[in-house]
């Protein structure tokens, strides 16, 4: 079975750093690019950021970001561990949201997913929360 586990989510001031962890389970983790996905309160869900599979020799180190975290968030992944973090710095009131971790298999290297719609598992959400 499948897992992803999202954790690290909390109350943060604005300006604030947390750290979001994806640990995976039951997949071949160096065949999958996993992202991250978030659903602010009272909005649809939007792609945040994603980074590249490991499968065929590649490093991993293809990785996307969405224009207002770009400079912020610092997407990473630990194959060892079988764990993506989300690194978040310079938090602000509108990264408020449920933050989920997604992982999806394309047959290639160096593809960091960008449409939401593109994974095929989904772990459960992890609530940030950014106060002014």
């Amino acid at each position: 079975e499948v897992q992803l586990q999202a954790s690290g989510g909390g109350l943060v001031e604005a300006g604030g750093s947390l750290r979001l962890s994806c640990a995976t389970s039951g997949l071949s983790f160096d065949r999958y690019a996993i992202g991250w996905v978030r659903r602010a309160p009272g909005k649809e869900r939007e792609g945040v950021s994603s980074i590249s599979s490991i499968e065929f020799g590649s490093s991993g180190g293809r990785t996307y970001y969405r224009d207002s975290v770009k400079g912020r968030f610092t997407i990473s992944r630990d194959n060892a561990k079988k764990t993506v973090y989300l690194q978040m710095n310079s938090l602000k009131p509108e990264d408020t949201a449920v933050y989920y971790c997604a992982a999806g298999q394309f047959g290639r290297s160096e593809y960091a997913p960008t449409d939401i719609y593109e994974y095929d598992y989904w772990g459960q959400g992890t609530l940030v929360t950014v106060s002014s």
